[in-house]
Parts: C-alpha cells; sequence; structure tokens
C-alpha cells in the first residue's frame, strides 16, 4: 500500500469518527452541556487555585448559593436532563423541564392520577415528538408548582394512552417565569 492510499485511509477514518462525534453531540445535548458546564466550573480563574489534594471527589469546587424566594434550584441530571418533581393541582409528579416543548405534555397516565380525564374525541391535535408523532388533548392546567413557584391555568396536552414516556414541563410553564437560566450544571428557575 503507497504512503498516499494510507494517508487517505487514515484521513477517511478521521472524517468517520469526527462525524460520529458530531451525531453524538445533536443527539445528546444535555450530556455534552453538562459536561462543558462542569469543565467551565472545575477550571479556575486564573489566581483562583483549587486545592485538589484536599478536594472531596465529584465535588463543585463553586456550589450554587441558596437561592431567594420565588426561585427554585434543579441541578441537571442523568445525561444532563434536569428532572424534578411539580405539584400539579394539588398532587406530585415527577417531570422533566424541556425547553424544547412548546406546552406542557402531560403522559396519559399522569393525566389521570392527577384528575385529568380525557375522552377519546378530546384527542384533536397532532404534536411531534422524540417518538414520532401522537395524538393529544388540549388541557389547561389549574396550578403548577416547582418548589416556591407557582404558575396558574396552564395550557398543556395530554398524550394518546402510551405515547410518552415522561411528563415534560414545556415552554407554557417555562414562559410565564421572569428567568431560566444555566448555572454550573444547574437549572434556575425564577417566578
Amino acid at each position: 500500500m503507497s504512503s498516499a492510499t494510507a494517508s487517505l485511509f487514515a484521513s477517511v477514518a478521521l472524517a468517520a469518527i469526527g462525524a460520529a462525534g458530531f451525531a453524538y453531540t445533536l443527539t445528546h445535548p444535555g450530556f455534552v452541556a453538562n459536561l462543558a458546564n462542569r469543565l467551565v466550573a472545575e477550571t479556575p480563574a486564573p489566581g483562583n487555585d483549587i486545592d485538589t489534594a484536599n478536594a472531596i471527589p465529584g465535588s463543585n469546587p463553586n456550589p450554587v448559593a441558596a437561592e431567594s424566594a420565588g426561585t427554585a434550584s434543579i441541578p441537571a441530571g442523568a445525561y444532563g436532563h434536569f428532572e424534578t418533581e411539580a405539584e400539579i393541582n394539588g398532587r406530585s409528579v415527577d417531570v422533566m423541564v424541556d425547553t424544547g416543548a412548546s406546552l406542557v405534555a402531560l403522559t396519559y397516565e399522569d393525566a389521570s392520577r392527577l384528575g385529568i380525564y380525557v375522552n377519546p374525541s378530546d384527542f384533536t391535535h397532532i404534536a411531534k415528538t422524540a417518538n414520532g408523532t401522537a395524538r393529544v388533548a388540549p388541557v389547561t392546567i389549574s396550578r403548577i408548582s416547582i418548589g416556591d413557584i407557582t404558575v396558574r391555568d396552564v395550557p398543556a396536552v395530554v398524550s394518546e394512552r402510551g405515547k410518552s414516556e415522561r411528563t415534560l414541563l414545556g415552554m407554557s410553564f417555562l414562559g410565564r417565569l421572569s428567568r431560566v437560566e444555566m448555572r454550573g450544571g444547574t437549572l434556575v428557575l425564577q417566578e
């Protein structure tokens, strides 16, 4: 094999590895953002050395300060997703914060547990989800609370039974807040 052929194969292999990394970045943005935030948080500013000999493994040298009333902090979980417990119409529900979702999207099962019942004829809209398209039923949620934050009369949808895996806290809730900010692997919400 000539050196030109070997060089061509090496270039193609390097391009394939780069394309695979780029594809992973596009399909796992939360993981990549969380990794970048951790790297930034662990890099000391010039003149502010971190004592790594006495550091606790996995600890953040710059912890987020306690927030004021009307503010909630949600640490990133697995793969950089922001998952928390919300109170919807007075009942606890596990939710994932999703800025890519236009509306709060309840699973059929969570809606039933919350006392939000829909009829088959209520599924009048189509939504594009990570799992394809699904029929959804528009509803209005009386009250959603996370910590000290409460938003009332929130437009939402209920997905068909079995069409979504988790309830998403979308922009119909987040857009009513005064602040939604990422801070070192923590999502800060302010009423």
